[in-house]
């Protein structure tokens, strides 16, 4: 197939998932896998294919503010990464410098309100780049169109277990009470710069695991997840759609799942009390995306329609 009739399949398959798609997640957390193995295929050394997977990133990011997501998180630079030898760590430091400071002057950033932060250990990262984070989050600290967090030095274990020390010291000092130890108190001690929860986690690389990201935010709404072969540099549109494809085919399961348990709720309550179905029915439509609630609203119908004929007999 010659380069153009691909590029032309390509746009046409882009603008086809892009009518498949009702509605883009507001959150997206990206494991961006696979630049060391890039380069060792391409010859090239690792710092090579972090190079390149930053220009990935700023695809990407131009595709969310097309789509109207609204919080972008990538997993940058994890632990256990210091455990790479210095000859890759220093100029995957570098690059992470340059970046920051490049991504905080950029017009577009300006133009389309991102305020940019990092989650993680930062205190562990060279001077150079904590001095390149502090001036990304400054220069862009108004903006809240698009959030975009990296995760730095970032571990969800860590995350955690920092949350859980931050709560007990402020129970034994009589700050907190232990009353008052709920969800919302451990969200609230967790990375500042993430505010909602992850709708969808993709990978790229081709492993299948979600590494010890998010685990709060992530795990705990059930976050959909996608895992694709191609490594980031190579990471296109049409991947990023198929995974936003992902994310709204599971939202509309978990839908139809409420939907289909809310109707059984109403059937169970029928088959005792009318007058109570109609109660249930009222509370359930207020909780139910439209089509579920039509779906109540044609059950208890239903349910009116054969009483009626019961007391009609």
């Amino acid at each position: 197939m010659s380069q153009w009739l691909r590029r032309r399949f390509t746009d046409a398959y882009e603008r086809m998932l892009r009518r498949q798609l009702e509605a883009a997640p507001t959150h997206v957390a990206i494991i961006q896998d696979g630049n060391r193995r890039y380069a060792r295929r391409r010859g090239d050394d690792a710092p090579d294919g972090h190079r390149e997977g930053a220009k990935t990133t700023e695809r990407v990011l131009e595709w969310c503010e097309e789509l109207g997501i609204e919080e972008l998180t990538l997993y940058a630079f994890s632990t256990e990464n210091f455990d790479r030898r210095d000859e890759e760590l220093e100029p995957l430091f570098d690059l992470l410098e340059s970046k920051l400071y490049e991504f905080a002057d950029a017009d577009r950033v300006h133009e389309n309100g991102v305020r940019i932060g990092a989650i993680g250990d930062v205190e562990r990262l060279p001077e150079r780049v904590r001095d390149a984070v502090a001036y990304a989050e400054s220069q862009t600290v108004e903006y809240d169109s698009l959030r975009l967090n990296i995760a730095l030095a970032y571990g969800g274990r860590s995350e955690l277990l920092g949350a859980a020390r931050t709560v007990a010291r402020e129970v034994a000092a009589g700050e907190l009470a232990p009353a008052d130890v709920d969800a919302d108190a451990v969200e609230d001690r967790l990375a500042e710069h993430t505010t909602r929860d992850v709708d969808l986690i993709i990978r790229t690389g081709g492993d299948e695991r979600t590494s010890n990201f998010l685990p709060w935010h992530a795990n705990g709404n059930e976050a959909a997840v996608y895992f694709c072969a191609p490594y980031w540099p190579e990471f296109s549109k049409v991947d990023f759609l198929r995974g936003l494809r992902t994310y709204e085919s599971r939202e509309q399961s978990w839908r139809q799942s409420r939907a289909d348990r809310a109707v059984a709720l109403l059937r169970a309550v029928a088959e005792t009390e009318l007058a109570d179905a109609k109660t249930v029915a009222g509370r359930l439509r207020t909780q139910l995306p439209s089509a579920g609630a039509r779906e109540v609203s044609a059950e208890l119908e239903r349910q009116r329609g054969a009483d009626a004929g019961e007391r009609a007999d």
